[in-house]
């Protein structure tokens, strides 16, 4: 077995991997691949159905929200979002390089206030006590912050829409999805494979679109269109679909956060105690999606990358703007997996003597 702690394309569900690869071959008993059929087929109409069906159930959301799946990632969105709402100022919480990136396109189209930022210590923490202007057209922060391990699980209060960018940790815990006006989420950590964007938006933001913009850039086509306007990332949407129905099975959001929860336990409380590891954020900060950690003597880390390597743990590399090791929990990465990596660290405390 493979413990695969990737950040992204993340780790899936077995059964939802298997599934996907029959439908490869054979979707819904066709006889064709649902990679050969038409988008506009009953059968895919259906997944995209489901899909947006699921997404509205596990986040406990009314028909007040549309769901609608797009390509171009969270980075496209970066610039959706302004190109839709900023009409003459918005406020963004910095707390990372993707939300650095959604700060510079939102420059494009009007003041942009940033109501705090933790770049003074390399995205270590999260900015506490901002104020949000009352007079932005909306508010914009990022929850979860795959390259540094940062997150923000409590809802900020605000008095304008709400809008986050939840890419690395959304369905992973609860949370009140309906304070939000607008979530999106690229699906490949927690929901399905690199190629589609999901997003979740209230319908009443489609009433404060002013702007003249390119069609495909334009929230309400989508909307309309019901996710097929153009041909859209149908196998990106099936596996998404698969896993959120493993995730619905599962037990839920309600359920995964329990695990989720334990994982991090798990993990951290080992990170405190090994004298050869130490973390690189605040603890209160601390993401239960992406764990960085760094060891108390750098010169042993390929000594300590063997021990990974022989235990079959993959994907621990940290990102070059922390350096280390960063451990990707997300939603389909068993518990089991985790303490492979714990005894890992433990052993190789007990090599040092």
């Amino acid at each position: 077995m493979i413990h695969n702690f990737s950040a992204g394309p993340a780790i899936l569900p077995k059964e939802v991997l298997q599934k996907a690869s029959e439908a490869c071959i054979d979707f819904n008993n066709s006889g064709l691949s649902l990679l050969e059929v038409s988008h506009r087929g009953k059968n895919v109409i259906a997944v995209f159905d489901k899909a947006s069906t699921l997404v509205k159930k596990l986040l406990k959301l009314n028909d007040d929200y549309a769901v609608i799946f797009v390509q171009g990632g969270a980075s496209t969105q970066f610039a959706m979002v302004p190109h839709n709402f900023l009409g003459k100022k918005a406020a963004y919480l910095n707390t990372g390089v993707w939300a650095s990136r959604a700060v510079k396109e939102a420059k494009h189209y009007g003041e942009t206030s940033v109501v705090a930022s933790s770049e003074d210590k390399n995205f270590s923490y999260i900015p506490k006590g901002f104020v949000i202007p009352t007079d932005a057209d909306y508010f914009h922060y990022t929850s979860n912050n795959t390259i540094y391990g940062t997150q923000l699980r409590e809802v900020p209060s605000t008095g304008v829409p709400l809008i986050c960018d939840m890419s690395s940790d959304i369905f992973s815990y609860e949370f009140d999805a309906s304070k939000f006006d607008l979530i999106y989420a690229g699906v490949q950590k927690n929901m399905g494979p690199a190629g589609a964007t999901m997003v979740i938006i209230k319908k009443s933001m489609l009433e404060r679109i002013q702007r003249q913009m390119p069609t495909m850039l334009n929230y309400k086509i989508h909307v309309d269109g019901e996710s097929m306007y153009n041909t859209p990332p149908v196998f990106a949407v099936y596996v998404s679909m698969l896993t959120l129905e493993w995730l619905d099975n599962f037990g839920g959001v309600e359920a995964i956060e329990k695990r989720n929860a334990a994982k991090a336990k798990l993990f951290y409380d080992e990170l405190d105690r090994n004298s050869q590891f130490k973390g690189t954020v605040e603890v209160v900060d601390r993401s239960w999606m992406n764990a960085n950690f760094i060891m108390e003597d750098p010169a042993k880390e390929a000594q300590f990358n063997e021990l990974l390597k022989q235990a079959q743990i993959s994907g621990l590399a940290g990102h070059r703007s922390v350096g280390g090791f960063r451990a990707s929990m997300y939603n389909a990465l068993g518990l089991e997996s985790v303490q492979a990596l714990v005894e890992v660290m433990q052993s190789f405390e007990k090599s040092q003597g």
